[in-house]
C-alpha cells in the first residue's frame, strides 16, 4: 500500500515488549525493549487496534525546534508491519481510544523508512530527538476506511459539497439519467454489455476513456493513443476510478459520473477546477 500524508497511511505493529527504565535519558519516558520511548499524558482501558487497522489520530512531530509533521485535527494511519525496531508504529500500536501520549524514535531510521529521504535535512543531525504527539480519536476496520474518508471531505468543505451535489443533480435531471447511486454517491450508467468477470483489486487493467466537466469540455482521452493501464484499487487513479471499474466486466462501455469527493476534492488538476464534479466514458478492454 502506498504512504501518503494527508490522509497518511502509515504502517505499525503490536507491542510485545515491556516496559524498561535501563538507559533512559529522557525524563518521564518509559522505554521498550525495541527501543522505543514513551510517555502518556493520559491512558484509557479498553482495546487496541488491530493490524490493518485505521486509527483517526491528531499528530505532530518536532525534531529539535523544527516542526517536521504539522498538527492537524485528523489524520488517518493505518497499522501494519514495523519498519524499524522502536518505530513510531510500535508507539501507535499500543494506543486505546482517548489516550494521548508521547514518543521519541530514531531520528535518523524515521526520515529513511517513513518519509523516504535517503539523506537527512541539513539542519538535522542523526542524533537530534525526534518526539511525535499523539491522541487517538478513534479506530476502525479497514473496510470503513472509504466512507469515513468521505464524511471528513464533506465535513471539511460544507458549502463545496452541497454545490457539487446541486451541481451533479441538476445535470443528471436535465439529461434524463435516472440510475441509483452506490454508497459513496457513485453513479454509473451501462452502455455496451460486456461478458465475464469483474476485476478485483490489485488486477491490471487496460481502458480506454474520455474525461469530460459537466459542462463538456474535454480535459483528457486516452482515443488518441495506447490504452490506459494501472492496477486496480491501489489508489493509483482517483477513488471515482477504482471503484467504478469495478462495476465493469470486460468489453463493457458505460459512463461514470463521479462526484468531486471521489475525484481530486480541492485540488486543481491540469484544466479541471478544484471540487470538480467529473464525467468519464470508458471501456474496459482487458484484465
Amino acid at each position: 500500500m502506498k504512504k501518503i500524508f494527508l490522509i497518511p497511511l502509515f504502517l505499525g505493529v503490536l507491542l510485545t515488549s515491556c516496559n524498561s527504565k535501563v538507559d533512559n535519558p529522557y525524563v518521564g519516558y518509559d522505554k521498550t525493549e525495541t527501543g522505543l520511548y514513551y510517555k502518556f499524558y493520559n491512558k484509557n482501558e479498553g482495546v487496541t487496534p488491530k493490524i490493518m487497522d485505521v486509527m483517526d489520530v491528531y499528530i505532530s512531530c518536532v525534531v529539535n525546534d523544527t516542526l517536521v509533521i504539522m498538527p492537524k485535527n485528523r489524520n488517518l494511519i493505518q497499522l501494519g508491519e514495523s519498519m524499524f525496531k522502536g518505530d513510531i508504529y510500535e508507539g501507535l500500536a499500543m494506543m486505546t481510544i482517548g489516550d494521548t501520549a508521547s514518543f521519541i524514535v530514531r531520528t535518523d531510521s524515521t526520515f529513511y523508512t517513513l518519509f523516504n529521504s535517503p539523506l537527512l535535512p541539513k539542519n538535522i543531525g542523526v542524533d537530534d530527538i525526534m518526539k511525535f504527539e499523539v491522541k487517538l480519536n478513534d479506530f476502525y476496520p479497514e473496510s470503513e476506511l472509504s466512507m469515513k474518508q468521505i464524511g471528513y471531505i464533506k465535513e471539511a468543505y460544507p458549502q463545496e459539497t452541497i454545490k457539487a451535489k446541486n451541481d451533479l443533480d441538476k445535470y443528471l435531471k436535465d439529461n434524463n439519467i435516472n440510475v441509483t447511486p452506490t454508497e459513496t454517491g457513485l453513479y454509473y450508467v451501462k452502455i455496451k454489455d460486456g461478458n465475464g468477470e469483474r476485476p478485483q483489486n490489485g488486477t491490471e487493467v487496460k481502458v480506454h476513456y474520455t474525461g469530460k466537466l459537466l459542462d463538456g469540455t474535454v480535459f483528457d482521452s486516452s482515443l488518441d493513443r495506447e490504452p490506459f493501464q494501472f492496477e486496480l484499487g491501489l489508489g493509483q487513479v482517483i477513488r471515482g476510478w477504482d471503484e467504478g471499474i469495478q462495476l465493469m466486466s470486460k468489453g463493457e462501455k458505460g459512463v461514470l459520473y463521479i462526484p468531486f469527493y471521489l475525484a481530486y476534492v480541492d485540488r486543481q488538476a491540469g484544466i479541471i477546477p478544484p471540487f470538480s464534479n467529473l464525467i468519464f466514458e470508458v471501456e474496459l478492454l482487458d484484465f
